[in-house]
């Protein structure tokens, strides 16, 4: 793809992205996630293939679905209320149907089929986008309309989100659909607390990002796709072996690492609201991530797997590339536990 090409479809998806976040007329909000849906297949069909022509077809119809459904009960809130504005949301049959198109295009179990699929069937800078970019916009409006959503549907989405997510991780080797699964288990976390406190949902948003970002750039710099290839990365990159190790341990919410903040916060606001079986089953169901991290962390840091090769110190010949994103990515990704005091305080 052409540089000249490439920036004026980053700047599409960034700015259909802004136009959801800065709207407060849903025609608008409409028109932004139509922006994002359409430029962003381009991103995703980037190593052309017909896998990743797949992929991006999968994910069309579904995105397409879910802005129809989104469409259609816009143009019922409109008779209902006679008014475009996105706060203006009564009728509890709309709400719904918001909620549902949202998950849809979060990838949020029932609808999560397409998640894994178009994930693998991409490459690793693409999946990176749209497991992290891409999930912005669509939680940006369940946050404005939170006060009228049915907590009985999202509590059910996310409690089925968390099961799936940690329950189909258990069983791959392909690293982008693991991280395809701890997407939809993430999305689960964020949804549970939405109705409540949306503001831990974005708290929550903003560190899932965060360690999500470093890890596809780890796994980029060692190009590693699978299992096995991670298992290789401690003769190439010696350093980044223990990196991955915190990374997959924080993306499992594990103390005292950042992603332990979400999980911690998001069970003490649900307690707060009586609610004692549902974070009980969450955080259950969390250890089912916690293991394909911990297997993660086996294959890359704590095994060799066979190899003809008998030179393994590569890492003393190769000219490794520099991300300077990654430093301060795994600073923040691992080590913000201490400032929780202060992220209760602002929200």
């Amino acid at each position: 793809m052409k540089p000249s090409t490439l920036i004026i479809i980053m700047s599409t998806v960034i700015s259909g992205t802004m136009m959801v976040l800065i709207s407060s007329h849903w025609l608008m909000v409409w028109i932004g996630f139509e922006m994002n849906m359409l430029a962003i297949i381009p991103i995703l069909m980037k190593n052309f293939n017909p896998r990743a022509m797949e992929a991006s077809t999968k994910y069309f119809l579904t995105q397409a679905t879910a802005s129809m459904i989104l469409m259609l009960s816009i143009t019922m809130n409109l008779m209902l209320t006679g008014q475009w504005t996105v706060l203006s949301n009564n009728n509890q049959i709309t709400a719904n149907m918001m909620t549902i198109a949202l998950s849809m295009k979060l990838g949020m179990s029932p609808f999560h089929f397409w998640v894994p699929e178009v994930t693998q069937g991409i490459s690793l800078s693409s999946g990176m986008i749209l497991l992290t970019w891409q999930k912005i916009a669509p939680l940006s409006i369940l946050y404005q309309i939170s006060p009228s959503i049915n907590p009985d549907l999202l509590a059910i989405m996310a409690i089925m989100s968390i099961l799936i997510g940690g329950w189909g991780g258990l069983n791959q080797t392909q690293l982008r659909k693991i991280l395809a699964y701890s997407s939809i288990a993430h999305m689960g976390w964020m949804a549970a607390v939405t109705t409540y406190n949306p503001t831990l949902m974005m708290l929550n948003l903003t560190i899932y990002i965060m360690i999500t970002l470093g890890t596809f750039m780890l796994f980029t710099m060692n190009s590693s796709t699978t299992t096995l290839s991670l298992s290789h990365m401690w003769n190439k990159f010696p350093l980044i072996t223990s990196l991955v190790l915190t990374l997959m341990m924080s993306l499992g919410g594990l103390p005292p690492l950042s992603g332990f903040i979400p999980k911690w916060l998001i069970i003490q606001e649900l307690t707060k609201n009586d609610m004692i079986i549902m974070p009980t089953l969450m955080a259950m169901m969390a250890l089912l991530n916690l293991y394909f991290y911990m297997r993660l962390t086996y294959a890359t840091a704590l095994t060799m797997f066979p190899s003809m090769n008998n030179m393994k110190m590569k890492w003393q010949f190769e000219n490794t590339k520099k991300v300077t994103l990654l430093p301060p990515l795994i600073v923040t990704s691992t080590m913000l536990i201490p400032l929780t005091p202060i992220m209760l305080a602002l929200h």
